[in-house]
């Protein structure tokens, strides 16, 4: 009997210990820890595989590290249900047995064999998983689109993914996603964008990115007021990660200027989002109705002579409808326009919705 006792405790100790392993309170666990015994027992013993959850009693103290199983029977003369025992029978485990009452027969899951002791375990760690999976749904479901903090817990030295802790979840930020040169160290505390939550039938993961846009626009509702309360609405953003924003703001306030607030004083409010994007360059763009005003100011720091609005033509691929124009700039402010690999006109673009063509001063006929 002593050794059964040993090896009883000793179930008892890898089942708890488990839970610890995964830092879930042990209140939520308790249930699943009887579920997975029942399972077991059910496995082990045939005659008990027809007893419903609630003819097993099981009491768990967590202290000692001690788990004490049995089976509830209702005595009756002629048994039929998997809950019933005969008088006969229930004398042999109590000798004070009597019709109508009941019994507790004794398990020792130190006795259960090999097969149902792994299905306990492997019942408890599915329930565990399962558990992780919706709290990790439950956290971020919310916060969907928005800017969160994380600590870098690890980086693989081979894929470059940082893996991230929020809370008591982990979750990736793969290298596709990270802002181009940007070197990210363990223990760094970094802001990432949600993106989305994608459900599988394995875990769900969290999608997040240091690359999309949202974060530019969710990193200046952080530090700017005026953005946070709605005097200053951002209409429009584009990026290229790494390299140039461009953001396009407005007041709704007259006695607010717009490009003012975003700056901050002494420049105090762009430095820190700079700052968070790794250098990243930030162009702050006067949104206007007008969508020639608002064209101009897009190719900043480029100057603009003139801006002619086309008429739309289809998309060659997609067949939609394209908003056109056409750009006029002094000769010398051509590749300041343009860009560096197109890259300011592609933004300009993106920011105002148009397709833009560029023209030199000395192109315009005379």
């Amino acid at each position: 009997m002593a050794v059964q006792k040993e090896k009883k405790e000793k179930l008892g100790e890898a089942l708890l210990g488990i839970e610890k392993e995964n830092g879930i309170d042990g209140d939520i666990l308790i249930e699943k820890i009887k579920t997975g015994l029942i399972r077991a027992a059910r496995k082990q013993y045939k005659e008990f595989s027809g007893c419903t959850d609630e003819d097993f009693k099981i009491e768990i103290d967590r202290e000692k590290n001690k788990i004490t199983m049995a089976v509830i029977k209702q005595v009756v003369e002629n048994p039929e249900a998997p809950n019933e025992i005969s008088l006969e029978d229930a004398k042999q485990i109590n000798s004070r047995a009597k019709i109508g009452g009941k019994v507790n027969i004794k398990l020792s899951p130190a006795s259960f064999g090999r097969g149902a002791a792994g299905a306990a375990k492997q019942s408890l760690r599915n329930d565990i998983r399962d558990y992780e999976n919706a709290q990790l749904v439950e956290q971020f479901k919310d916060k969907v689109g928005e800017c969160i903090t994380a600590k870098v817990v690890r980086i693989d030295a081979v894929s470059g993914i940082a893996t991230l802790q929020v809370e008591k979840n982990e979750i990736l930020l793969f290298k596709s996603e990270q802002i181009p040169g940007e070197i990210i160290r363990e223990g760094q505390f970094v802001k990432v964008y949600v993106m989305e939550i994608k459900n599988s039938d394995k875990k769900p993961a969290v999608k997040v990115s240091r690359k999309h846009h949202g974060l530019v626009k969710r990193l200046f509702e952080l530090e700017v007021p005026e953005i946070h309360d709605g005097t200053v609405e951002i209409k429009s953003i584009s990026r290229e990660a790494g390299v140039r924003t461009k953001i396009a703001v407005m007041s709704n306030d007259e006695n607010v200027d717009a490009k003012g607030a975003c700056i901050g004083p002494r420049r105090s409010r762009i430095t820190k989002i700079i700052e968070e994007l790794e250098g990243e360059k930030i162009d702050i763009i006067q949104y206007s109705e007008n969508d020639e005003e608002f064209i101009a100011a897009a190719l900043s720091p480029a100057q603009v002579i003139s801006v002619t609005i086309n008429d739309p033509e289809p998309d060659e691929k997609t067949g939609e409808m394209k908003n056109k124009c056409t750009v006029i700039v002094p000769n010398n402010q051509l590749s300041l326009a343009i860009g560096n690999r197109g890259q300011n006109a592609k933004l300009a673009a993106k920011l105002t919705k148009y397709t833009i063509d560029i023209k030199p001063e000395n192109e315009i006929p005379e």
